[in-house]
């Protein structure tokens, strides 16, 4: 296995950091590798901002209520944007259309999420542990004002990152057929009932015996819980008022 390989399958979340902070030329480097990224037609439709005033990591910490978000080396929030594309453009009635689609939406969300991805595993390849921060959301509207958010710029997640100060177990993820399918979505739900009951055996196992965080638990239990109850259902009325995903 190659090393880039064995720094993706290494991958684990990291919550606790030393008080070791980055480098300017370790930040730089993790940008331009999220800056090298694919993006749909050129579009880079993406903005990161790092966090580094302390005040403003604690608001954020308020909001996500994780103490990783204030305690970590330093604090990355990825961001779908098009206002450059609306601030640089002709800005007549089809380019205002285009941009507020559905379409466009997802671009710019694909696309920060591609660079957040080539930062992760730049910044793991570095020596050091990442968490991603989509509890960033829980007040989403607290976020944008906080960093300062306009029009036509959405803040996604955050990812926090630093010198890991534990090594957690690493997670399991579903067998290879419960997510990959050949010429067409698998249709044998049987199949796919008895792969995820399999799955939610080792995952209680996995729960049972890890060093941290003991708990009887299964991935179904838990999507159970996650989806019985509305969250952050304001996202798409915030989402709409920065002028996206409304045609």
């Amino acid at each position: 296995m190659n090393p880039t390989l064995e720094t993706i399958m290494n991958h684990r979340s990291i919550r606790k950091f030393t008080d070791e902070k980055l480098t300017e030329e370790e930040i730089h480097t993790i940008v331009k590798a999220a800056q090298m990224a694919s993006t749909s037609s050129y579009v880079m439709a993406f903005t990161i901002i790092g966090v580094t005033d302390k005040e403003k990591k604690a608001q954020l910490r308020a909001v996500s209520g994780q103490p990783y978000v204030e305690d970590n080396a330093h604090l990355f929030v990825f961001c779908a944007d098009l206002k450059r594309i609306h601030d640089q453009s002709s800005k007549d009635e089809t380019v205002l259309t285009s941009l507020q689609s559905t379409e466009a939406f997802i671009v710019a969300t694909v696309d920060a999420s591609l660079a957040a991805q080539n930062a992760v595993v730049a910044a793991e390849s570095m020596g050091l542990g990442i968490c991603f921060l989509g509890s960033l959301r829980n007040d989403i509207r607290r976020t944008s004002e906080i960093l300062n958010i306009p029009e036509y710029v959405i803040p996604l997640y955050g990812i926090a990152v630093g010198y890991p100060d534990h090594k957690p177990e690493q997670k399991p993820r579903f067998p290879i057929p419960v997510v990959y399918h050949e010429n067409g979505y698998a249709q044998d739900e049987r199949e796919q009932k008895q792969l995820l009951t399999e799955f939610d055996e080792r995952i209680k196992d996995y729960y049972d015996s890890r060093s941290e965080n003991q708990r009887l638990d299964t991935w179904t239990n838990q999507m159970d819980r996650k989806y019985s109850k509305l969250t952050r259902m304001d996202v798409t009325q915030y989402v709409q008022g920065q002028k996206l995903n409304i045609k």
